[in-house]
């Protein structure tokens, strides 16, 4: 009996990709740059609209660190970031000295709190530390309540740093993720929703912003025929190899984010008549999630059984799944750190749970899966 191992994400390749790739073999273009590394800013500038600029970058959380640069974050700042997240979206802020303030989550999309936001910025004002910077993210690719937090950014005059690495193809109110921050950011990492095996980008309405990110993903060489450098510069800039993966990748986006939402609706589906456990969806119209991971929510109380025992029939199986993101303030590298809110992300985290999501998920694996799933909640 094929026994494989179903995977949480893995990366599907669209079948165009080798020949961008065949292409930079051919041309020699296999130093960091290249007419890839250009063709897929452009293509991403093109699917993203509202006149955004993009700097392909070596992953997302170097996009991120760029970010936070250009905006001046320095040490001894306070840059608020949402707790429930990937690690990635808060050690940047620790890469620049500063020091990270986290904000609980909402439930109905588990992003951040836009109460307790505007509560978290309050009491650093009042301590005498406004924050230079909000990170907010696009959880599993839900996008949050960009409204509200719009309104708190221009309230109290901060910035958004919009971490839109899961949410790549999600949409609020019809425009897209990605485009909501003063600078946003994207991922293109082995478990996205399109990969470049490894990459990232940044994203902003201001050409400056582009064009100084790649200055210092570039080393901060300056112009003069020899190398001499007047600021501190990184090796962040995508290759000419990935970058032309990514644009194979481009062509099959919308139907990979189709797939992925199918998937959403498969465990709907099986979940529809299940007392207790609650698939992860839209709030209301105004949100369109590419569903990069399916997630539930399963309430002991009501249904019998939890989370974890609902991992470990799956991995008893061969089926990959994992917890929701452990919430940044439980870290134990951030135990120190500032956190406003109550218990949201916690108890997100406790009776949380990620499926198999992949837009690559064939039939016999979803039937293994359904089986799986149906076989335990009838117990």
């Amino acid at each position: 009996m094929n026994n494989s191992k179903i995977y949480l994400s893995s990366p599907h390749m669209g079948g165009t990709e080798q020949s961008y790739v065949n292409e930079a073999f051919d041309t020699n273009w296999i130093a960091p740059l290249g007419p890839n590394v250009e063709g897929f800013e452009k293509d991403l500038e093109s699917y993203l609209g509202n006149q955004n600029h993009v700097a392909a970058l070596s992953s997302g959380t170097a996009a991120l660190h760029l970010a936070l640069i250009l905006l001046g974050v320095e040490r001894g700042d306070e840059v608020i970031c949402q707790s429930m997240t990937f690690s990635a979206s808060a050690n940047p802020i620790v890469y620049q000295g500063a020091t990270p303030i986290f904000v609980d989550s909402e439930p109905e999309t588990w992003n951040i709190c836009p109460n307790y936001l505007e509560e978290a910025i309050k009491d650093r004002i009042a301590k005498g530390k406004k924050p230079k910077a909000i990170i907010t993210v696009h959880l599993y690719g839900m996008p949050y309540k960009v409204d509200e937090i719009k309104k708190i950014s221009e309230k109290y005059g901060i910035p958004i740093v919009e971490d839109s690495a899961e949410a790549l193809g999600s949409s609020y109110k019809g425009q897209k993720c990605g485009t909501f921050g003063d600078i946003s950011i994207l991922s293109f990492n082995g478990n996205k929703i399109i990969t470049t095996s490894g990459g990232g980008a940044l994203v902003s309405r201001n050409l400056k912003h582009k064009e100084k990110a790649i200055f210092l993903a570039t080393q901060a060489r300056d112009n003069a025929p020899h190398y001499q450098h007047s600021e501190i510069g990184y090796n962040y800039r995508l290759s000419n190899i990935s970058a032309g993966i990514g644009r194979g990748q481009m062509e099959v986006l919308d139907k990979h984010i189709g797939l992925r939402r199918r998937m959403n609706q498969f465990y709907q589906d099986i979940f529809r008549k299940s007392m207790g456990v609650k698939v992860f969806s839209e709030p209301n119209p105004d949100y369109f999630s590419n569903h990069w991971l399916s997630c539930i929510l399963v309430d002991k109380n009501i249904c019998g059984f939890s989370s974890e025992d609902f991992r470990l029939a799956m991995a008893e199986n061969n089926i990959e799944s994992r917890p929701l993101w452990k919430p940044m303030h439980l870290q134990p590298v951030f135990k120190n750190a500032p956190y406003y809110g109550s218990d949201i992300s916690e108890k997100l985290f406790e009776i949380g749970l990620c499926l198999p999501s992949g837009s690559n998920l064939i039939n016999k694996e979803k039937v293994k899966i359904n089986d799986v799933l149906i076989r335990f909640i009838d117990i």
